[in-house]
């Protein structure tokens, strides 16, 4: 598979990247199978015998499980994690934690940050993570606090290297501003049916400040693809008909499958935007590499934007 640079920094990894939400099989660790654990290793191997270098994972991943089993697979198979970057992301506190009446809220404190890290490090079986994320903007997250935290794990050689994710360009430009090493990704929402990131000033940013944008839920849930499973409650409101008249139309033309040609779409973007491929079937992430060998036309790509939004460009 190609490879890219993580924004500017000396990171090397796949083109596309393996997110690990779902390879629990579900969000409550009550709930997990024997044989959905071994079909989340099977994966996960598939995912890296296909070239994928970079895996994604976040603590709130059926609470830590996810993280524990990507863990359990980099021990299985010898010289793993030297041929692998591993990226996790904390700021989520689930409801009723520590205490029952606790809400769900974001923190993104310097203590739960490092707490965080701590229990990450230890799920995934690993002394360094390559890239601890900032899952969610926490409102009352104050800039020189998460610079603070940033610099002890970059310090103590717990983290090599940050990134944001979900957040508006404006915090992005106070947090780069308050940190001393370079914010090297941003992993949002964006697929031909959640591009609001082409407008909202958040790729510009990306491109002027040299940072790669990782498309989290790239095929939208997989309404993008032959199906979809356990949808955001925003993600089912959109409506894939049109969009996936045209991806079926350019898949004919181009002899692959409608998924390729969405990947494809956001492959061609010059901010270098690194897909997320989150399904958990093996023939579905050898499938998505095809994206990266296939180049859009100009008018293919607006064609795809113009049946995406529903109505012509103004």
């Amino acid at each position: 598979m190609q490879t890219i640079n993580l924004g500017v920094s000396p990171l090397r990894c796949s083109r596309l990247a393996y997110g690990c939400w779902r390879v629990t099989g579900s969000w409550d660790p009550r709930d997990i199978t024997s044989e959905a654990w071994a079909a989340g290793k099977r994966a996960i191997r598939a995912a890296y015998e296909a070239g994928y270098t970079l895996f994604d994972n976040a603590d709130i991943y059926c609470a830590g499980e996810a993280e524990r089993l990507l863990g359990e697979v980099l021990q299985e198979i010898p010289g793993m994690r030297d041929r692998v970057l591993i990226a996790t992301k904390c700021g989520i506190r689930p409801p009723h934690t520590p205490y029952l009446s606790a809400p769900q809220r974001y923190d993104l404190s310097a203590q739960h940050i490092l707490q965080s890290c701590e229990a990450s490090l230890q799920r995934l079986r690993t002394d360094t993570l390559d890239l601890l994320l900032l899952h969610r903007p926490d409102y009352l997250a104050d800039p020189e606090e998460v610079a603070e935290a940033f610099t002890r794990l970059q310090q103590s050689g717990k983290v090599r290297y940050f990134g944001l994710s979900n957040c508006r360009p404006t915090l992005v430009t106070a947090l780069q501003c308050a940190c001393p090493m370079p914010l090297v990704v941003h992993q949002i929402e964006i697929s031909l049916l959640h591009h609001e990131p082409l407008t909202d000033g958040t790729l510009d940013q990306c491109l002027v400040e040299h940072i790669t944008p990782q498309a989290w839920s790239p095929l939208a849930g997989g309404l993008l693809a032959d199906g979809s499973s356990r949808l955001l409650r925003w993600q089912e409101h959109y409506k894939p008909e049109a969009v996936r008249k045209e991806l079926d139309a350019l898949a004919l033309q181009y002899q692959t499958t409608r998924s390729v040609i969405a990947l494809a779409w956001l492959l061609r973007h010059p901010t270098g935007i690194q897909p997320i491929v989150g399904s958990t079937q093996p023939n579905r992430i050898r499938d998505a590499v095809r994206a990266t060998e296939l180049e859009l036309t100009h008018d293919e790509w607006y064609r795809l934007l113009i049946a995406a939004r529903g109505e012509p460009l103004p």
